[in-house]
């Protein structure tokens, strides 16, 4: 019987943590911004039938980048916690904070695990409260790691240049279509192979939008924000917004000779 090789336990917490690292890696990024009247949810996802941001409860939304089918199960747990926590208790009692901790305590057992491979996924748990100061938005790792973040956060994708675009361009306290704005021209703001900053406009048949909307006189503030609503929002978009303006050269390119415009023949 041979001798099984020996891996350290550093050695062996850091090839778990980039396998999970590259596998949310390949998706698309996810964008959580928090807007004047609440949290605003938006990713790229030409899928129709998997969605990548849900509601949990009243007050409460899930978005998630990844595998799907682990993440759609945490979604699930997160739903039946949620509803027992709430019949058994209080609507009340259920909040973002509760769920993210339940999230953490799975995350973290399932990657310090040696039976099974760690999940693929990051999760935000955005709840919207009262004011625009209790609303949170909570970001877990594949490690089970909890941040409490403000204004915005990305995850997913090429997070980090869709991150540096929201630093300079997000303004606190904006309104329902300029945060939309800002969220779409970010996650269409990438690297290409050479590192280099590019920009392209997203389709908007190919965008999953939510909210969690304060001023909803209904309990449940979760809202989605369908392709219709979102060209009245998002107003005329096209190629020419994202590419620059073309140079026009005040010399003449035919030998120093310009000639008159031609005038169209009479119908």
């Amino acid at each position: 019987m041979s001798t099984p090789f020996y891996v350290s336990p550093e050695q062996l917490m850091k090839d778990r943590a980039d396998f999970a690292r590259k596998g949310i890696a390949r998706g698309r990024s996810l964008a959580a911004v928090q807007y004047a009247d609440g949290v605003l949810l938006v990713t790229e996802n030409p899928s129709k039938a998997l969605h990548k941001v849900s509601e949990l409860y009243d007050r409460l939304a899930f978005a998630a980048v990844g595998r799907y089918n682990e993440f759609e199960n945490l979604r699930i747990a997160g739903v039946r916690l949620a509803d027992m926590r709430g019949y058994a208790y209080d609507r009340r009692d259920v909040t973002g904070r509760g769920l993210a901790n339940a999230y953490a305590q799975t995350l973290g057992t399932i990657f310090s695990s040696g039976g099974e491979k760690p999940y693929e996924v990051e999760i935000f748990v955005a709840e919207v409260g009262k004011t625009a100061a209790d609303d949170q938005i909570y970001r877990l790792t594949y490690e089970g790691r909890v941040a409490d973040e403000h204004g915005y956060a990305v995850m997913g994708g090429d997070a980090d240049t869709v991150a540096s675009y929201l630093k300079e361009h997000y303004t606190d306290g904006a309104s329902l279509d300029a945060a939309l704005a800002v969220a779409v021209s970010a996650l269409g703001h990438s690297s290409d192979e050479r590192g280099e900053a590019q920009d392209r406009v997203i389709p908007v048949e190919d965008l999953e939008v939510a909210v969690l909307d304060r001023t909803r006189s209904q309990p449940r503030k979760f809202r989605r924000i369908l392709p219709g609503k979102l060209t009245e929002l998002l107003g005329e978009r096209g190629p020419a917004e994202a590419a620059p303006e073309a140079h026009v050269s005040e010399t003449p390119t035919n030998g120093g000779t310009e000639e008159p415009p031609v005038a169209p023949p009479l119908a």
